[in-house]
């Protein structure tokens, strides 16, 4: 049983934007296109592909499964034909990458600029989102992260700075009123500021190293964020005396430079390797990613 592409491409758009209007926003087609669209493939399929309410829509049982295997191989067709690009006196096309906000703040900005000078004829598409993915079913060409373990077909490949520290650090007056402290332990009495990653994990307990000693812990405090989506708040918190914050330190650097916050138990800083760039090995590379994987390696 044949599929039009296009319809397939249609009903991928609108169950990852979770609606009609924001698919439209994305694909550049009229929400009313991808609706009939959506019914054309519903009625070739002979099966209900999503539920519609009047909000929002979401894939039914058969829907899901029709994703699984249809992101990935809609991902493979566009690779195909982006091999042309490879005759092009210029790599062209769009580069998608998914990274969290953290790369979005301290990783993106000393690279995008010179690559896209570089590359003007390739257009990048940035999604931030914490949790790990697979690019591939969440239609992007590679992403960003911090040490995670990857898939045997994912490669890995070095971005950004190679090092980096967790900071920890509070408003001077936060410290004035209750005490600056001497040893990690001592954060058990204070108010700590914490992160809630998209799993439901905490950024808890926290972690010290000095001399070959790692400690580890478990603060308490007044507030709770959503790392990356609520981080800032989180800062601005700690800059307003709420209490202490564990982060990385280039993005507390321009509060802890003009003494808005002041640097806690700095012996102890517990240093990371910094991030990878990844990418599905089961795939030809597209010329885009291609371009950016030979800038960042230069």
């Amino acid at each position: 049983m044949q599929a039009d592409l296009g319809d397939l491409n249609a009903f991928l758009a609108v169950v990852r934007a979770g609606g009609f209007r924001g698919a439209a926003r994305t694909s550049g087609l009229s929400a009313s296109s991808l609706s009939e669209a959506i019914r054309r493939l519903e009625a070739r399929l002979g099966v209900r592909l999503l539920h519609r309410t009047t909000r929002s829509v979401a894939p039914t049982e058969a829907g899901a499964r029709l994703i699984e295997r249809l992101a990935p191989a809609l991902a493979e067709v566009e690779a195909a034909v982006e091999v042309v690009n490879a005759f092009r006196d210029r790599p062209a096309g769009t580069l998608r990458l998914n990274v969290p906000v953290v790369a979005v703040r301290l990783v993106l900005p000393s690279i995008l600029p010179g690559f896209m000078a570089a590359y003007p004829d390739i257009k990048v598409d940035v999604v931030a989102e914490e949790s790990f993915v697979d690019v591939l079913a969440s239609g992007c060409d590679a992403g960003i992260r911090y040490e995670e373990k990857l898939e045997q077909d994912m490669i890995a490949v070095p971005i950004g700075p190679r090092v980096q520290r967790f900071a920890t650090a509070a408003a001077p007056a936060y410290l004035d009123r209750r005490g600056r402290p001497e040893r990690p332990r001592d954060l058990l009495g204070h108010a700590c500021l914490i992160g809630r990653f998209a799993s439901g994990a905490m950024t808890n307990p926290w972690e010290f190293e000095r001399d070959g000693e790692v400690v580890r812990v478990e603060v308490q405090g007044p507030l709770v964020v959503s790392v990356g989506a609520a981080t800032d708040l989180a800062v601005e918190m700690a800059v307003a005396g709420a209490g202490v914050i564990q982060l990385f330190e280039d993005w507390l650097r321009p509060h802890l430079a003009t003494g808005a916050l002041e640097p806690v138990l700095q012996d102890w800083w517990q240093p990371f390797s910094g991030p990878f760039l990844y990418y599905s090995g089961r795939r030809l590379v597209p010329p885009p990613l291609r371009a950016f994987l030979d800038y960042i390696k230069g």
